[in-house]
């Protein structure tokens, strides 16, 4: 079964303590942007914990994926790293961290094993159905506003003596000399 998916974001980053209060900023502008205020505390939290394992149990290459995909009913996050070994869990309180504090802010959640390590996954079901983007809104041109200076003052400055009134009255003398 293919699922068109309408919003993704996709974000590769080397895993480190300092990189989560950054990748938190990043989710919660995405989910700020689809309208998903509600969802960014624990949508946050979580990842902040996916992350952080990997920072604590990954060893070697910490670079790990984190996506963001909402359909419009639900709301998935996960967290890819390059460790082949599956995550437990060594604890049923939420206040202690790790994985059972994604089981605590989600409504469902997985691990599973890819080619190259692993996904960690965790879904919020979205209460009412919401109107999702299908593309990104092309952003309009500014409105120019044209402004004409005040007539005597050409960049601040005093008209000097070639000032267009002058030249209009020249002009005028000139042609009424001539003809």
């Amino acid at each position: 079964m293919h699922v068109t998916t309408a919003c993704r974001y996709t974000l590769e980053v080397q895993a480190s303590t300092e990189r989560i209060p950054q990748i938190r900023r990043i989710l919660a502008a995405h989910l700020r942007y689809w309208s998903l205020e509600h969802h960014i505390t624990p949508v946050c939290r979580a990842v902040d914990e996916l992350v952080g394992n990997v920072v604590q149990h990954v060893e070697g290459d910490k670079t790990c994926v984190v996506e963001v995909r909402w359909t419009g009913r639900h709301l998935i996050a996960s967290v890819a790293d390059k460790d082949r070994r599956m995550p437990r869990v060594t604890s049923s309180c939420p206040n202690k961290g790790g994985l059972a504090t994604v089981a605590f802010l989600s409504d469902s959640w997985g691990t599973c094993g890819t080619a190259t390590g692993k996904v960690i996954w965790f879904s919020r079901r979205v209460k009412e159905v919401q109107h999702i983007l299908r593309a990104a809104p092309v952003p309009m041109l500014p409105t120019r506003e044209f402004k004409p200076l005040p007539p005597n003052t050409a960049l601040g400055r005093e008209p000097g003596p070639a000032a267009p009134e002058k030249i209009r009255e020249r002009d005028r003398v000139r042609v009424a000399a001539v003809g």
